[in-house]
This record gives structure tokens, C-alpha cells and sequence, in this order.
């Protein structure tokens, strides 16, 4: 059966046409609803606008596949969107890059710890009750706000013809005060923080969300996190997911809910958990790594030079990882647990200050920190069947690739599926064909 899969991303909405597991066609447009910002801190986007890009896009997939049977929304995560009582946008969409949590809440705490601290659960700026939790506080909630939701509940709301969002658990968590063990928002942490419960969208139980422009039954929206986990594993769960792109992260399921120190524990759409461990530099560190490189030749050369990505690649191309390269820790950016960590090359002598040792070094730990979660994941879970790979940065790297392979001593599978979220709201939404 052929199933349409849509991802609204925060800079790209993308669609694609599934058959089974094969994709028939794919498009990708910009995402150009950004508004301008009355605050330095604000990111925040048209939800109109949004959508009008999004149904033309379907619309347009529709028309060439007219046999499609079922419509999959995935996107953003985090973010929120306040609807009036007919289902339309009273505010922007404050995207999961919004900043206002991390203000200043008095007495040497940010609204996101306050809210941590009031709550129990760990909140991170960005997240969709964070950003709630500071309008509250700042009088910022729309008079006429019947309820908020993600970006992509509101546009598969609208799909569905309905009027009043509901949410999926993969999306709800992503909110925050979410409890795993109920599978809903956690109501005396909503109370201790001062939270109306009245504002939430309601949690789905159904995978499907209704029929409505277009004639199309439309699966309830779900988070792009487990939707980019489905569509490159091609559905299966047996798996374990190495993406790396700007980021790095590391994904694998568990039919139980388990918890581990540096690992998140989501929901997962049908049932189970996705654990999840996300680098915070990943794929940067190799781009901080050519940036060093071409500035150190742009002083020897006393001119601006292009990237050279190029170079690099030929380099590897044509060497073999030496024995001794330096051992690095490529925490450029902090980790979760320690925002305060950075990034090292230890091991360095005479011999291995090379920019061959140094490359294959970052390379090295950039895969290391990816492995040392999977270890975490084998503590609790039996060892995956298959070893899958996404991300620019792993698919544009064969040596890389390698090194994943060797590190996790399994065979590395790449995905066939570049709009991964996409396919695998798809394929979540085949369930309805």
C-alpha cells in the first residue's frame, strides 16, 4: 500500500511517497516562516505559513499518487503553538531553539531549573512546557489560548479536518513533565509548578487521527526522533541507530521501560521505548577540525581559502589509520551531563602531530563517545540484530563508516532512506492502509 510521509523540519519540509519500504518519490522545500525577533533570544515561525507550505507539498503528492492510501505527520519536536477554540494559531510556533527558558528567574536560577527543581524532571530550555512555564510567569499566554501543541499536531489536526489537537506519547514527552510509567503528563508535577492542566493537548490512543481535505486518513503525529528511527531502519526495532550529522546520536529500543545515567528514555510509537544518547558536538567536531586546518594554511598563504573537506577526503582516501594517533575527546560543545566539559587530544608526541594522526584521532573519538552510550544500552537491553548508519556525516565519510563498523564490531548498515523522518512517518502511518 502506498503511504505519504511529511516532515516539517525547522528549515526544511520534506515528503515523501512510500511503497512497503521503497520509496517512490521525494521533495524537499524550505521552511522560510521564520518572524523576525523582538527579543535576542526568541526563535520563533509562522504556523500558518507552515502549513500552507505543508498541505501544498501533500497536495502535490497526492496528485502524482493518487492511490495513496494514508497520510504520516512528523517534525520539530519541543516547540509549541497556542490554538484558539476553532483550532487556529493565537501566537507564533516558539521553536525548540527558543530561548527564553534559560532567562533569568530570580534568586540565581533559570526558569528551566526553577522548573526542574519544582518538578522533579529534568527540563532543558526549548522544551514546550519550559516555554509554556516562562509565558505564564511573564503574562505571555494568549487570552484566547484553548490549548497548545507541536507544529506538526497542528498541521496534522488540520490534515484530519479536526478542530482540537491530540498528541502522541513520543510527542507529549517531548513537552517535558511527562510520566513514562502512565504514559501521560505527570499532573502533581503540573501542580507544583503551577501549570493548568486545561492548556495540554489530550495524549492519543489511536494511531488514527481522522480523514479531512483531502480525503486521506491521516495518522496522529509523531515525534521525529523515533519517525527518523523507523524510516532508517526501514521499520524494523531490532536495530541500533548511529546518526551522524552536525550532532551525533545513538538510538536503540527497548520493549520495557528502562533508564540509564546518560541515555533519554522516550516513548515509542506502537509501544516501547527508544533510548536514546545524543553527542553535542558530533559531526561539528570534524568541521571545527578542517576549520583549523584551512585557517592555519590561510596564514601561510596570507589569503581566504575555501573549505578543504577535499583534501581531507584524499588524505583518507590514501591512508590507513596509523597506529599511534592521539587519543581525543571530542566534547567540544560540553555533554549532558556536564555543560562545563571540553573537548581534548592527549597522547600527543613527536611523531603523531600530524594532521593524518590528528583526523583520524577526532574521528576516532567522535565514534568512541557514540560507543560508550551503545555499552551503556548492552548494560540493559540484549544486543541488537543490526547496526544502521545516517546523517550527512557518516554518509558522506566511508572511512568513517569503517570506524564506526570496527568500534562497534558489527557490520554497518547505511540508511537507504535520506529523509529519514519522513519514510518512517510513513511507515508508522501504513498501519491505517
Amino acid at each position: 500500500m502506498i503511504a505519504i510521509g511529511l516532515d516539517i523540519g525547522t528549515t526544511t519540509i520534506s515528503g515523501v511517497v512510500m511503497d512497503g519500504a521503497q520509496v517512490l518519490a521525494s521533495r524537499t522545500i524550505p521552511n522560510d516562516a521564520f518572524l523576525p525577533a523582538a527579543k535576542p533570544w526568541e526563535r520563533i515561525q509562522d504556523p500558518r505559513k507552515i502549513l500552507d507550505r505543508a498541505l501544498s507539498l501533500v497536495k502535490g503528492l497526492r496528485t502524482a499518487y493518487p492511490d495513496a492510501a494514508c497520510l504520516g505527520v512528523t517534525g520539530q519536536m519541543h516547540g509549541i503553538v497556542y490554538l484558539d477554540r476553532f483550532g487556529e494559531p493565537c501566537s507564533p510556533l516558539c521553536t525548540w531553539q527558543d530561548g527564553r527558558g534559560s532567562l533569568s528567574a530570580g534568586g540565581g536560577e533559570t526558569y528551566a531549573s526553577q522548573l526542574s527543581r519544582l518538578t522533579g524532571h529534568p527540563m532543558s530550555t526549548g522544551f514546550g512546557l519550559c516555554t509554556h512555564y516562562y509565558n505564564l510567569k511573564n503574562g505571555l499566554v494568549p487570552e484566547e489560548a484553548a490549548v497548545f501543541c507541536t507544529i506538526h499536531d497542528y498541521v496534522a489536526m488540520h490534515l484530519a479536518g479536526r478542530t482540537r489537537p491530540v498528541t502522541e506519547p513520543s510527542d507529549a514527552a517531548s513537552l517535558g513533565l511527562f510520566s513514562l510509567a502512565d504514559m501521560a503528563f505527570d499532573q502533581s508535577a503540573l501542580r507544583a509548578a503551577g501549570i493548568s492542566a486545561g492548556l495540554l493537548p489530550d495524549v492519543a490512543s489511536d494511531v488514527m487521527l481522522g480523514e479531512g481535505l483531502l480525503g486521506l486518513p491521516v495518522a496522529v503525529a509523531i515525534g521525529d526522533n523515533q519517525a527518523s528511527f523507523l524510516g532508517s531502519s526501514g521499520g524494523r526495532r531490532d536495530c541500533a541507530l548511529v546518526n551522524l550529522g552536525t550532532g551525533g546520536q545513538f538510538s536503540a529500543f527497548s520493549p520495557t521501560l528502562v533508564k540509564a545515567p546518560t541515555l533519554e528514555t522516550r516513548p515509542f510509537p506502537g509501544g516501547g521505548f527508544l533510548l536514546v544518547g545524543s553527542s553535542l558536538c558530533g559531526g561539528r567536531a570534524y568541521a571545527l577540525l578542517e576549520q583549523l586546518f584551512r585557517k592555519t594554511a590561510e596564514l601561510v598563504v596570507g589569503q581566504s581559502l575555501p573549505p578543504c573537506y577535499d583534501a581531507l577526503e584524499r588524505m583518507l582516501e590514501e591512508f590507513d589509520m596509523p597506529e599511534n594517533c592521539p587519543t581525543v575527546c571530542t566534547a567540544f560543545s560540553g555533554t549532558r551531563q556536564d555543560p562545563d566539559a571540553r573537548a581534548s587530544f592527549t597522547g600527543l608526541d613527536a611523531e603523531n602531530l600530524t594532521p593524518l594522526h590528528l583526523t583520524y584521532g577526532l574521528l576516532q573519538g567522535m565514534v568512541d563517545e557514540l560507543y560508550e552510550m551503545y555499552r551503556e544500552y548492552l548494560s540493559l537491553c540484549p544486543p541488537p540484530a543490526l547496526l544502521v548508519g545516517s546523517g550527512n556525516g557518516l554518509r558522506k565519510n566511508p572511512r568513517l563508516q569503517s570506524l564506526v563498523s570496527r568500534t562497534f564490531s558489527m557490520k554497518l548498515n547505511m540508511s537507504r532512506n535520506p529523509e529519514e523522518a519522513a519514510c518512517g512517518a510513513a511507515l508508522y502511518a501504513s498501519r491505517l492502509c
